[in-house]
């Protein structure tokens, strides 16, 4: 998918006419994307958060501190643009991204944990988001934390709970539908990149770079001081790992989505860039992991026979 993202961007930049019919319909198409989360969850999912409250304390608030406050320093330190500089604390202040369950399962991380914490900083968000959003940003540009907050609750919580609902009452329609929706998420994440690419194309080309810059600096801080904070609060191997990617793949989708509804198109650039490098970098680090697991797997199979002999 990242692949495709990365194309659809391109194309969106030199053919921006063809897809500039998806900006109004991408509130829709976030929508259709957590519906699709909500479907991979279960009532047990929520119970885990009431059995495991530490891990999941402890992975959302370094959530929602972390990417903001490193939002709001990339803002300062590169000296960003107010119609900029919004869509990167967007982006810091958004939940966890939807892919993130995926590569905490491909990083051999604690994969209940992970879908715990989407959940929670996704219920979280319509509250927490745009007051976020408030503090970092009023001082650049006007934020309407009611407007947001209802927005937030219409294309992201009410669709998680539409899609829960559907999983747990109507059991055999879902198992029918499950194997499509993966495809589905796969789809509109295209379509959302390519919309909001092709809403700030020409401005894109202007500060491609920079971005680029910011984002990946955003992403990689989120992920190491995530995995940091974890140790220091003691979380075992597993759960720092899930913390990490956590913390550092972000709802990017979402936080597009605001900037086109509140704000210029051109804020949504900082989101459509981190969908598609925050997938990539989730891959190479849960290939590390994955590969690190695997050695520690075999340290201990010798040591294991070494002490039999």
């Amino acid at each position: 998918m990242s692949l495709l993202v990365f194309l659809i961007g391109v194309f969106a930049v030199w053919r921006p006419e063809a897809l500039t019919w998806v900006g109004p319909h991408i509130p829709v198409l976030l929508g259709i994307i957590m519906f699709g989360m909500g479907m991979t969850l279960t009532v047990d999912d929520f119970k885990n958060i009431l059995r495991n409250p530490k891990g999941i304390f402890i992975g959302v608030c370094a959530q929602f501190l972390i990417m903001p406050a490193v939002a709001f320093g990339l803002v300062k330190a590169f000296g960003l643009p107010p119609e900029i500089a919004i869509g990167v604390i967007l982006v810091g202040t958004c939940p966890g991204g939807t892919a993130s369950n995926v590569i905490a399962y491909l990083a051999k991380g604690d994969v209940a944990l992970s879908v715990s914490m989407s959940a929670t900083s996704t219920i979280l968000a319509p509250l927490v988001t745009p007051i976020l959003t408030y503090l970092l940003a009023d001082a650049v540009i006007d934020v309407s934390v009611s407007s947001m907050m209802m927005s937030i609750v219409k294309m992201v919580l009410l669709p998680v709970l539409l899609g829960l609902g559907v999983h747990h009452f109507f059991e055999n329609f879902s198992r029918k539908i499950n194997p499509f929706m993966p495809m589905l998420s796969a789809v509109t994440v295209v379509l959302t990149v390519g919309g909001v690419v092709s809403l700030s194309a020409a401005k894109l080309l202007d500060v491609g770079l920079m971005m680029f810059a910011v984002v990946i600096c955003h992403n990689s801080l989120g992920l190491l001081l995530g995995y940091i904070l974890a140790k220091l609060f003691k979380l075992d191997e597993k759960r720092s790992r899930t913390v990490s990617i956590e913390v550092g793949m972000q709802n990017s989708g979402m936080a597009a989505s605001l900037a086109v509804l509140y704000f210029d198109p051109v804020a949504a650039i900082p989101g459509a860039i981190f969908s598609v490098w925050h997938n990539v970098s989730g891959a190479m680090l849960a290939n590390y992991f994955a590969k690190h697991s695997e050695e520690d797997n075999n340290d201990e199979l010798i040591d294991n026979s070494i002490k039999c002999i």
